[in-house]
């Protein structure tokens, strides 16, 4: 009987981070950058009012579009604008995950953000909930925050979608490890 070696192609990563990195805590004063796409409306929609509900927090609101052309000079220019965005942002909201190939790019993103060590959450959709998780922990961030957003979505009209984004700030929020409340001040912080 001959002997063989198999190799284990589920092999976890030794320099896997699996800290979510740093909460978002209090918006108020705060840059939060959301990383929207060219394909989903729907997530337009759902950041709309999520930056509106940040803005009333204290936050400042930022967006910046991906574009899918990540090749060549086309790719350098887009990776240039994602570094420029990115080092303009203190929280970045990453999305949207909804297929294969937007789910990678949103992941990609998102890693990039975290390894600035910028509070970050990237946003799928629940069919992609899975290969989110797997693309985090084979970028070697096994432990990003992935906030997940019912499937299908896109294929709903506004006043569908809307509904949902409310649903979710709360568990977003959680996500995030943020609050829209500004900190309270102790009596002593107050009287300085």
């Amino acid at each position: 009987m001959a002997l063989g070696n198999i190799l284990d192609p589920t092999a976890v990563r030794t320099d896997n981070i699996t800290s979510p990195g740093p909460d978002a805590g209090p918006f108020a004063g705060k840059t939060v950058g959301f990383r929207l796409d060219e394909i989903w409306r729907a997530w337009d929609w759902v950041a709309e009012i999520w930056a509106d509900e940040f803005r009333k927090a204290g936050a400042q609101v930022k967006f910046w579009r991906s574009h899918q052309g990540r090749t060549g000079a086309e790719g350098e220019r887009v990776a240039a604008a994602l570094e420029e965005f990115l080092g303009s942002i203190d929280v970045a909201v990453v999305g949207l995950g909804n297929c294969g190939s937007c789910t990678g790019w949103t992941i990609r993103d998102a890693l990039a953000a975290a390894d600035k060590d910028l509070p970050t959450v990237a946003v799928c959709t629940e069919v992609f909930d899975e290969l989110g998780h797997q693309l985090a922990a084979r970028g070697g961030r096994s432990g990003l925050r992935i906030h997940i957003l019912p499937y299908p979505l896109n294929e709903k009209t506004r006043a569908e979608v809307e509904p949902v984004a409310y649903q979710h700030l709360d568990g977003m929020l959680t996500t995030m490890g943020a609050s829209i409340n500004a900190p309270v001040k102790t009596l002593q912080e107050a009287a300085q």
